[in-house]
């Protein structure tokens, strides 16, 4: 069974259609990374899936329609990361990963200390930990993007989408986030992220690639009709070689 199936006509807004024609498969168990260039529809087409924006067409989460699933039950299941999230700036940082464990408990009810336990899991995982007491919005950009990590790992879900999880994070930190994605892998879980760096999106299990609105390729990071699909759209200048065992991708 797939982790996420979607059949996308279109998501149009202000009357101009922003993708189309989606029938995007989301493996189970594995780390799928979607790339394409500025304005492809990658950020669009994750808050479809996620049922955060409008669509024509269906999605089914863990062949199920995601209409029919009630809201918690959801929000147990599906975890998500957005870019640029607002609105916490006063709350600490610890309070902020504690609302990934909101569908857990009931409405009002007080943190348990499995609850407890969860976050200071996540935020030791993104080595928050240590500014658990801090505001967000006194954080850096990339202080700020490892607690909201931090925040769709306590969900603890079988699927995470992350848009752009990235941004903000210097090398030694995208190494560990690509740690932690392949450790929820290794666990059963299903990742999906989208990414604007190629040369990560490469070390995935699965890829998709967009462009102009609609999916042109999707496949093993390792196969060559990827590679091909990714000099198409991005130009014959970028080179794939494998380098020590990994695929990365460099401008001629």
């Amino acid at each position: 069974m797939s982790a996420l199936h979607a059949r996308i006509d279109r998501v149009r807004v202000d009357g101009r259609d922003l993708i189309h024609d989606i029938d995007l498969d989301i493996p189970q168990s594995r780390w799928t990374a979607i790339v394409g260039p500025n304005g492809a529809g990658k950020s669009t087409l994750l808050r479809a899936i996620a049922g955060l924006q409008r669509c024509d067409g269906s999605v089914q989460l863990a062949g199920r329609p995601l209409a029919d699933w009630p809201s918690r039950e959801r929000a147990r299941h599906l975890a998500w990361m957005g870019q640029q999230e607002t609105g916490a700036d006063d709350l600490t940082a610890q309070d902020v990963v504690q609302l990934g464990r909101l569908p857990h408990r009931p409405w009002l009810a007080a943190p348990t200390a499995a609850d407890h336990a969860a976050v200071q899991a996540a935020m030791q995982a993104t080595q928050s930990w240590a500014w658990r007491e801090r505001r967000l919005g006194s954080l850096s950009g990339g202080e700020r993007q490892r607690v909201l990590l931090a925040r769709a790992l306590a969900v603890e879900a079988p699927l995470t989408l992350m848009d752009e999880p990235l941004a903000h994070l210097d090398p030694p930190h995208q190494a560990e986030w690509m740690a932690l994605v392949r450790a929820r892998v290794a666990a059963g879980h299903s990742v999906v992220s989208v990414l604007h760096e190629l040369h990560l999106a490469l070390q995935a299990d699965h890829l998709v690639l967009m462009a102009d609105g609609r999916i042109v390729h999707a496949g093993s990071p390792a196969d060559a009709a990827t590679h091909e699909a990714l000099k198409r759209v991005f130009g014959p200048s970028l080179h794939i070689a494998q380098i020590e065992g990994r695929w990365v991708a460099l401008p001629l």
